[in-house]
């Protein structure tokens, strides 16, 4: 039988390498993005999840006048404005937002071909606030919507 303590503290030390590798300060998870043990998720959820914390990372340490995106890594296929994500049990992530042109596009990879490169773009609109999506993808985000902070 699993051990529920063993789960937590194996999802909390992912939590702190992930942050080290991204450069995440080492703030410990409040809580589960999800509300089932570890133990259930599939490896597509583990996936998003951890997509997710690098997102809000990510979009943290954005100024106010850049938003985030994704480039295609290996590919000429360019970059991909995210607007949001999604995954598929047992192992699809699935990337949805614009591209370049803003043009509708949607991703849709198998997270053992996952490679993501998160991308500052400048605002398509100046005037308006930034884009944030991080704090939509699950509970938990602690930042505001400009990533800088501010509220």
């Amino acid at each position: 039988m699993p051990n529920p303590i063993k789960d937590s503290v194996t999802e909390t030390a992912m939590a702190q390498a992930i942050a080290k590798a991204s450069g995440m300060p080492h703030a410990p998870l409040s809580e589960p993005m999800h509300p089932q043990p570890p133990q259930q998720k599939s490896p597509a959820e583990w996936a998003y999840d951890r997509l997710v914390l690098y997102i809000r990372n990510f979009e943290k340490q954005l100024d106010s006048n850049h938003e985030i995106a994704m480039g295609f890594a290996g590919s000429d296929a360019g970059v991909l404005k995210i607007e949001g994500l999604g995954f598929f049990e047992p192992d699809m992530i699935t990337f949805y937002g614009r591209d370049e042109d803003g043009t509708k596009t949607q991703l849709i990879q198998h997270i053992a071909q996952l490679s993501v490169m998160l991308r500052a773009v400048p605002k398509s609109t100046p005037e308006a606030p930034p884009t944030r999506i991080g704090f939509r993808l699950a509970s938990g985000w602690s930042g505001g919507e400009s990533g800088d902070g501010s509220a």
